[in-house]
């Protein structure tokens, strides 16, 4: 698993920015929404705090500009690009759940495209309602000195669910079986809630830990910090996929079927 997880944080690192490539160009070029692209910097700067942030949002802006204009073909290689993570995925959770066959890799990449598209409209209706509340508490209470502390608030209880439904997705379809889908959403919630957790562990920790990185990896810090938080991130989803498969497991030890993933 340690393996697997460490595959899944690297893709994560290859994947993360050429997603967010394609939402910003979606929103800033095709719906002509410049209050959903500020939703997606505010959405960075709540998960990436102090200088990661403000560097990545730069980087972004300079590199969706010089792309230019919305483009089929390009918008097409970013996702092929994004949807690296569910290989290794696909192949842990298979094991998981005791399925020798894999998908071939052209199905495993029409199912990934499937769930970035998944994940792309999910997030985008996330950062729908985050950009609505945002605009309606300026015009309701402009000047309010708490109003970025309510935009932070509900945003987070926004991405909450959204989390843990993208979560029930890739346990339901990545794995290469037929699963019931009441199996996996104990396991989508409470992973869901372990990863805002492990998110508001990692704000609150946020100087100690740049300052570590940064004395052990200097100019790699942020790539380091990613491909960490990523590996753990991805240890909790397979503990969670393990846990749903664990009663599969004591049945087929005491009587196997052909059902029991059922």
């Amino acid at each position: 698993m340690h393996v697997y997880g460490f595959s899944i944080a690297a893709n994560v690192l290859l994947s993360f920015f050429p997603f967010l490539i394609v939402m910003v160009s979606l929103c800033q070029y095709v719906l002509v929404w410049p209050a959903a692209v500020d939703a997606i910097y505010f959405a960075l700067r709540d998960m990436f705090p102090g200088q990661w942030s403000e560097w990545m949002i730069r980087n972004l802006k300079v590199i969706v500009a010089r792309r230019g204009p919305f483009q089929i073909v390009s918008v097409l290689v970013l996702f092929f690009t994004a949807n690296g993570v569910f290989e290794p995925l696909e192949v842990a959770l298979n094991r998981v759940w005791k399925v020798t066959t894999n998908r071939s890799f052209l199905r495993n990449q029409i199912v990934s495209l499937g769930l970035i598209f998944s994940c792309g409209t999910l997030t985008l209706m996330s950062l729908t309602l985050t950009a609505a509340n945002r605009v309606f508490l300026d015009s309701v209470l402009p000047g309010f000195p708490f109003t970025k502390l309510l935009a932070t608030a509900f945003f987070r209880l926004a991405a909450t669910p959204v989390t843990i439904f993208l979560l029930f997705l890739i346990y339901w379809k990545l794995p290469n079986t037929d699963i019931n889908w009441r199996r996996v959403v104990p396991a989508a919630i409470f992973v869901g809630l372990a990863i805002e957790g492990l998110k508001g562990l990692t704000l609150f920790f946020w100087k100690e830990i740049d300052e570590k990185f940064y004395l052990e990896y200097g100019p790699f810090e942020y790539a380091a910090i990613m491909v960490f938080w990523s590996f753990l991130a991805s240890m909790l989803v397979l503990g969670g996929a393990e846990w749903s498969a664990r009663p599969l497991e004591a049945s087929t030890s005491s009587s196997p079927s052909p059902d029991a993933v059922h």
